[in-house]
């Protein structure tokens, strides 16, 4: 089973503006609503690689009540934690004309020790042996950077895959509880390491050290440029493909979702980070947080280049 976190949910609005200008009147040409954030965007591509999910996290408000229908709308099993407090909405500016995305994000609004620790036993309740559990996104206000490892230190007792897409202090201390997977981007790696880095070469060698040190495996996204997939026995790149983007928002978590996808049917290693490159280029060729429809992801996979470096 894969059960998904996001403590910080967002009702994603993307608008196309063609010609965004700052300091004018500005007329939207569409507009889309999605149930956004990063574990709710990884469960989403989840169901539309026909593997099933539960999504947890922690909702508010008429705004988290559009999230929740539409999760299950959508066949995702959703079991959240209610607030008082309304679910943030994000803003997502795409220019045609300027080829330009622009995200406008909302923080989100504090809450107890309490509520954090009821999310948390959501995700016990279900979790089992082998199990894999997203920990995907930022925290509310307040939470301590500490939260996400001490999650991970409580699901490995349990025999359970931790897997963090996070940044800052949230990344820096749950690696030292040692998840089954992270996903940083070369960014997030430079600040996780301490370091710049000289080339992807380099980005390699310093995702092989913290494998060595007893994360199982380190993905790296390279953006454009594709990205790393590295355990302690393996290097690969994946080599990035050309595509028409609409959107970048999501692509990430896509790849997690593969990623996901791939350990939970047992897929070797070199198709699952092969299938995690298509999945995460088929998601920048639709609008707002949309998964890609299957036959796009198959054409995609194709042309799919992995290399052992």
């Amino acid at each position: 089973m894969i059960i998904t976190v996001t403590l910080t949910p967002a009702l994603d609005k993307t608008v196309i503006l063609p010609g965004f200008r700052v300091d004018q009147v500005n007329r939207i040409q569409s507009l889309r609503l999605d149930a956004g954030g990063k574990g709710i965007n990884v469960s989403k591509v989840l169901r539309s690689l026909d593997t099933d999910s539960l999504a947890t996290g922690i909702l508010g408000g008429g705004t988290g009540r559009y999230i929740e229908n539409s999760l299950r709308s959508q066949g995702i099993a959703a079991d959240f934690v209610w607030v008082e407090q309304e679910t943030r909405a994000n803003l997502k500016v795409v220019d045609p004309e300027l080829h330009t995305n622009t995200d406008i994000n909302e923080p989100g609004a504090p809450v107890s020790a309490d509520v954090i620790e009821a999310v948390y036993q959501k995700a016990e309740a279900v979790a089992r042996a082998g199990d894999i559990v997203v920990l995907a996104g930022k925290a509310p206000a307040g939470t301590p950077d500490t939260v996400f490892a001490d999650w991970i230190a409580r699901l490995n007792r349990r025999g359970a895959r931790a897997y963090l897409d996070a940044d800052a202090g949230l990344l820096i201390e749950g690696v030292k509880a040692k998840p089954a997977l992270i996903k940083p981007n070369d960014a997030e790696l430079s600040r996780l390491t301490g370091r710049a880095f000289d080339g992807v070469a380099d980005m390699a060698r310093a995702a092989r050290e913290l494998a060595h040190s007893g994360i199982g495996t380190v993905v790296v996204s390279l953006g454009g440029d594709g990205a790393l997939f590295v355990t302690a026995e393996q290097t690969l790149r994946g080599h990035g493909l050309r595509v028409p983007v609409q959107s970048t928002v999501g692509a990430g978590d896509s790849m997690m979702a593969a990623m996901a996808h791939g350990a939970e049917k047992g897929l070797p290693f070199r198709d699952t980070c092969a299938l995690a490159m298509a999945v995460s280029a088929a998601a920048v060729t639709t609008p707002g947080t949309q998964p890609a429809d299957a036959d796009t992801v198959n054409q995609l996979l194709r042309q799919v280049k992995i290399e052992e470096i």
